[in-house]
């Protein structure tokens, strides 16, 4: 009962029950970050930090409204606003590069969820926050292990290629199934045009046969009038 009690204080609006949920939403928003920082990505420590703490601040400001001001008004109003304008910080971190490779999804997702995270901070709602930082965590540093494990167990590669307007594909195509390779996936990225084109395509090598795949793109990347290849 002693626990409760001291719960319940907390989730009122004091001097310590704000300390302690812009603390949290430093902490929480800050795990999450150092992870999205570490690999790069356009949003990352502070960013996180940032939006978690604005979150919780929003929450806090609309409890006080109600709670001190008196104001006739709903709290949970002003936190909609943030997973509302949490969209246009999100797309910012969306790209679609040269090679129409969409990169920053997990990124503005992860800014979106902490978001949500700090609603729950400044809400007072610490069970919710804790625990979302958690899964958070786990499914941003943990399931990417997993995701890159997947990614060296499988035979699949998605290609990115450059080539001159005289090359003809059908020269990879016959390559790949010599060599136990073959073709389950072809997107132009550019059109052909007067000086060359650029495809992105997925090849599926047969189990114990064939060569490696560092082989097959290196005879690949021999072959004439191929600019540029790599692996994505």
């Amino acid at each position: 009962m002693e626990n409760m009690a001291w719960l319940s204080y907390l989730r009122e609006l004091n001097l310590l029950s704000l300390t302690l949920r812009i603390v949290l939403a430093v902490f929480c928003g800050g795990i999450i970050g150092y992870e999205r920082g570490k690999h790069q990505e356009a949003a990352g420590f502070r960013t996180h930090i940032l939006v978690c703490v604005g979150s919780a601040c929003t929450m806090l400001v609309g409890q006080y409204m109600v709670t001190v001001l008196g104001q006739n008004t709903d709290p949970a109003r002003i936190g909609s606003q943030v997973v509302s304008g949490i969209g246009f910080i999100g797309a910012g971190t969306i790209i679609l590069n040269s090679r129409h490779q969409i990169k920053g999804v997990t990124t503005a997702a992860g800014l979106w969820a902490s978001a949500a995270m700090g609603l729950a901070v400044g809400v007072g709602f610490y069970e919710c926050a804790i625990i979302m930082c958690i899964v958070l965590h786990f499914t941003l540093k943990r399931l990417n292990q997993m995701d890159d494990q997947y990614v060296k167990l499988t035979t699949d590669a998605r290609i990115y290629m450059e080539y001159e307007k005289d090359f003809h594909f059908s020269q990879v195509v016959r390559a790949l199934r010599e060599n136990g390779w073959r073709i389950v996936f072809l997107e132009p990225v550019t059109e052909e045009s007067a000086v060359g084109a650029s495809v992105q395509f997925i090849m599926r090598g047969e189990e114990d046969k064939g060569v490696s795949k560092e082989e097959m793109l290196e005879k690949i990347r021999k072959m004439q009038d191929i600019w540029y290849i790599e692996e994505l």
